[in-house]
């Protein structure tokens, strides 16, 4: 039985990357004349979000929002979700209509034809690079004063499954006391069950998500910076301890 389960994931698993390809080759040209200038960013940015939508739905996903506080249209935010799937990516796109890229891995350059337009129009990083490092934010100061928001995954990567919230970057917090706009936290309660980063794991159904009050510093000093970095981290860390508890609670049941 578990060999048949794990034969089933991996046939979704090939679809939901199939679906991924399809929805680029649907909006292809679309796509390439949006992505050669920096003008043209925010309608590109408008049809990443129908090729999100259309991901999610043809990979059988659907979206289950508690709003404790909704974007104001045209303000700039930095987003800030926990990271443990691939589909945090579309998950982010489809549901913030506020214009915004991404800061994400140099690794996701090399993923077909996702990767070409994920370079073109997004913020790359080295993550083992103290001066990528620096220079990303550097870049992403100047985008926020055109207008452009961030999404910008606080753990600095994906950790390890085991792990419910790894410790938490500084580099979204500075910039945000920077340049004074709001943090939006924000938990993915159960993207990891539906889709792991194990080939052999996972499934469609309802991405069950909470999206936070949003967070502003009161001044810009180290002090403040590290007060949002902890308000933020125990804010997601909340309601994840609590689907866990009722997910196991559920199982035992």
């Amino acid at each position: 039985m578990k060999i048949i389960l794990k034969a089933l994931s991996a046939l979704w698993r090939i679809w939901f990357y199939t679906s991924v390809l399809l929805g680029i080759l649907l909006l292809l040209p679309f796509l390439i004349v949006t992505s050669l200038s920096v003008k043209t960013y925010k309608q590109f940015f408008f049809l990443s979000r129908v090729w999100a939508w259309v991901v999610l739905v043809l990979s059988g996903f659907w979206p289950k929002v508690k709003w404790h506080e909704k974007p104001q249209k045209n303000q700039v935010y930095i987003i800030c979700p926990n990271h443990v799937s691939m589909i945090d990516i579309m998950l982010t796109l489809a549901l913030f209509g506020n214009c915004f890229l991404f800061i994400g891995k140099k690794e996701l350059s090399k993923m077909p034809l996702f990767g070409y337009f994920y370079k073109r129009t997004n913020l790359l990083v080295d993550r083992k690079s103290l001066r990528s490092r620096k220079d990303v934010f550097d870049r992403a100061a100047v985008k926020i004063d055109q207008g452009i928001g961030l999404c910008i995954y606080p753990e600095g990567g994906v950790p390890e499954p085991e792990i419910e919230l790894a410790p938490f970057k500084l580099g979204a917090f500075r910039l945000a006391a920077d340049k004074n706009i709001p943090i939006i936290p924000v938990s993915y309660l159960n993207n990891k069950r539906h889709l792991p980063f194990d080939f052999w794991r996972g499934k469609p159904g309802v991405l069950q998500v909470v999206v936070h009050p949003f967070l502003l510093a009161k001044e810009n000093s180290s002090e403040e910076i590290e007060r949002l970095k902890t308000t933020c981290f125990n804010t997601i860390l909340e309601p994840l301890e609590q689907a866990d508890i009722k997910a196991v609670a559920h199982e035992i049941g």
